[in-house]
C-alpha cells in the first residue's frame, strides 16, 4: 500500500462497528457535516440476527428526531403491557408522550433505517474488515484492520494492512471491543448465566399477548414476534442447562420453553438457534485520550428488560452533537461530558437488568415471597408502576444540570406541539436539523439565552415557536434534552 500522507488523516471520525449504536453515530456524524467512515466486520448485506427486539418510548423518540420513528413502527408491533410474574401487568400505554408502548421488532429493521439515514448523509462504509489494533497520540488516532478471512486487507501492496487515519475512534464494536482494550481499559463485572438459549422458531398456537415474559421456579423466559410469522425466544432454566458449547437443536428449544413458559406453543422449524452469556459488565469511563466508546463496548448486561439496544442508541445520540461540536472547534473537554452523563445511565441500567434477572430466575421459596411482594407493589402501588415505566422506557433518564445552568438543565424536554413552520409542527421535527432549538413563547421576543457548552456557532440555532400556551423559552440540545432556559422578562445572562 502506498503510504498516505501523514499529516492528512482520512477521515474527522472513524467509527468501528455498524450496529445500531454505531449506525446512528454515524448518521448524525454525517448529517452534521463530519467526514465519518464505518469499519465493519460483518460483509456487507449481511444481516443481524442478534438478541435485540425491543425498541422503547426514549428511543423511539430519537429515532422521531431523525425522521425514523414512524416508518419504524411499520415493521413491528406495539405492546401497551408487560406481564410480570405471570401476574401483573406494567402499563406502558400511561406512559407520556406519542410513544406509550414498548415496539417489538427486530434489530436488523432498526440497523436497515440507521443505514439507510447514514449512507444518504455521506458516511463511507467499508465492511469485511476485522479491526485489530488502534493506536493514538496528541493528534491522530490510526486504526489497523485485516480482513474477516484473517489475511492481511492492502489496497495496493499485497499483505499490507489497512491503516485508517482519524482524530477521533469511537467503538461500537460490542464485548470484544477492540477500541476498549486499545484504549487500556478494563471491563470489570461477572458472568450471571453462562448458557441462555436464543432462536428463532415458528409458532403453530402464538400466544395472545405480543411479548410474553415468564419466570418460575428459578426459569426464565421471553417469546416476542417479528412479525413476518417468526418468534423470538430466549429462555433459561437451571435444571436444563446444557453447558456451554454445543450446537442448539428444536428439541431443546421446546424443552426450554416448556420449562419458562408452560407451553412450547407448537415451536417448528429453528431459522437460528445459539447460546450466549448473560454478562454484568461496565468500563470505568468512556473516553480515553482520542478514543471513545459506545453501546456493548461499554457496558452490557442481561437481557432482561430489552435495554441493551436502547442504551446503546441513547448513548449515541448523547455523543454524536458533542463530537460534531468537538470537529468543528470546541473544546474536546466536551467529550468528558459524554461520559459523566452516560456512565451513570449505563450503571442503572445493569443493576436495573440485574435485579430482574435475579428476581426472576432465583429459586426457593425465598425467591417466590420476593417475586410476590414485586407483584402487589407493582399492582396496587400507582407509584411504583410508573417508576418502573420510566425506568424501562428510559423517559425517566435525567442528566445533571451544569454549574450556572438553570436547575431544569438536563431534562428531557417533551414534544412540545409548535406554530406549524419550515421546522415542523413539533420539537421533534425541529431537533432533525441536529442543531441547539430555541423554544420561543408564541408572541414577543423571547429573552436571550447566551451560549452554552457545544454550542460552535449560536447564530445556527433553530428558532420556533411553542404552540402549548406556556411563556418560557427553551434551549434544547440536539439530543431533546434542556440545556437552559429563561421566564419571560428575564435580562439576557441571567
Amino acid at each position: 500500500m502506498s503510504e498516505r500522507d501523514s499529516t492528512a488523516p482520512d477521515a474527522d471520525v472513524v467509527v468501528v462497528g455498524a450496529g445500531p449504536t454505531g449506525l446512528l453515530l454515524a448518521g448524525d456524524l454525517a448529517t452534521a457535516g463530519v467526514r465519518v467512515t464505518v469499519l465493519e466486520k460483518r460483509p456487507a448485506g449481511l444481516s443481524n440476527l442478534t438478541r435485540a427486539f425491543a425498541v422503547h418510548a426514549r428511543s423511539l423518540e430519537a429515532l422521531d428526531a431523525r425522521g425514523l420513528a414512524d416508518e419504524l413502527l411499520t415493521t413491528g408491533r406495539r405492546v401497551r403491557r408487560i406481564r410480570v410474574f405471570g401476574r401483573v401487568d406494567v402499563r406502558l400505554d400511561l406512559l407520556p408522550g406519542r410513544f406509550p408502548f414498548v415496539l417489538v421488532t427486530p434489530q436488523y429493521e432498526v440497523e436497515r433505517l440507521l443505514r439507510r439515514r447514514a449512507e444518504d448523509a455521506g458516511a463511507v462504509f467499508r465492511h469485511g474488515l476485522h479491526v485489530t489494533d488502534v493506536a493514538q497520540d496528541d493528534h491522530v488516532a490510526s486504526v489497523v484492520a485485516v480482513d474477516e478471512a484473517g489475511d492481511e486487507a492492502g489496497d495496493g501492496a499485497p499483505g499490507a494492512p489497512i491503516r485508517v487515519r482519524a482524530p477521533w475512534v469511537v467503538g461500537t464494536d460490542g464485548v470484544r471491543s477492540t477500541v476498549r482494550r486499545a484504549a487500556g481499559l478494563p471491563f470489570p463485572g461477572e458472568t450471571v448465566i453462562r448458557a441462555m438459549v436464543l432462536a428463532d422458531v415458528r409458532l403453530a398456537r402464538p400466544p395472545e399477548d405480543a411479548l410474553t415474559v415468564a419466570s418460575s421456579g428459578g426459569a426464565l423466559g421471553f417469546l416476542a414476534p417479528f412479525g413476518d410469522d417468526w418468534f423470538r425466544f430466549i429462555g433459561w432454566d437451571r435444571t436444563l442447562d446444557p453447558g456451554d458449547d454445543g450446537p442448539v437443536d428444536l428439541d431443546e428449544v421446546r424443552a426450554v420453553a416448556r420449562a419458562t413458559l408452560g407451553d412450547d406453543h407448537g415451536m417448528a422449524e429453528l431459522r437460528f438457534a445459539t447460546r450466549f452469556a448473560a454478562d454484568e459488565r461496565q468500563a470505568p469511563r468512556y473516553r480515553a485520550g482520542r478514543l471513545l466508546l459506545a453501546g456493548d463496548a461499554a457496558h452490557v448486561h442481561s437481557p432482561a428488560g430489552g435495554l441493551g439496544m436502547n442504551t446503546g442508541l441513547q448513548d449515541a445520540a448523547n455523543l454524536s452533537w458533542r463530537l460534531a461540536a468537538v470537529v468543528r472547534g470546541a473544546d474536546d473537554a466536551l467529550l468528558d461530558g459524554y461520559s459523566a452523563e452516560r456512565h451513570p445511565v449505563g450503571a442503572q441500567v445493569l443493576r436495573t437488568s440485574g435485579t430482574m434477572l435475579r428476581l426472576a430466575t432465583r429459586p426457593g421459596p425465598g425467591a417466590a415471597v420476593l417475586r410476590a411482594v414485586g407483584a402487589t407493589l407493582l399492582s396496587r402501588a400507582a407509584p411504583v408502576r410508573r417508576r418502573a415505566a420510566a425506568t424501562v422506557s428510559a423517559l425517566g433518564v435525567r442528566y445533571p444540570a451544569a454549574g450556572g445552568a438553570h436547575p431544569a438543565a438536563g431534562s428531557r424536554v417533551p414534544d412540545l406541539p409548535l406554530v406549524a413552520g419550515p421546522s415542523g409542527s413539533r420539537l421533534a421535527e425541529a431537533l432533525r436539523a441536529g442543531r441547539f432549538v430555541v423554544v420561543a413563547p408564541v408572541a414577543g421576543r423571547p429573552p436571550e439565552i447566551p451560549p452554552v457548552p457545544g454550542e460552535v456557532d449560536p447564530a445556527e440555532r433553530v428558532v420556533v415557536r411553542r404552540a402549548d400556551g406556556h411563556d418560557a423559552t427553551l434551549l434544547v440540545r440536539p439530543d431533546g434534552y434542556l440545556a437552559d432556559t429563561r421566564a419571560p422578562g428575564a435580562a439576557s445572562g441571567t
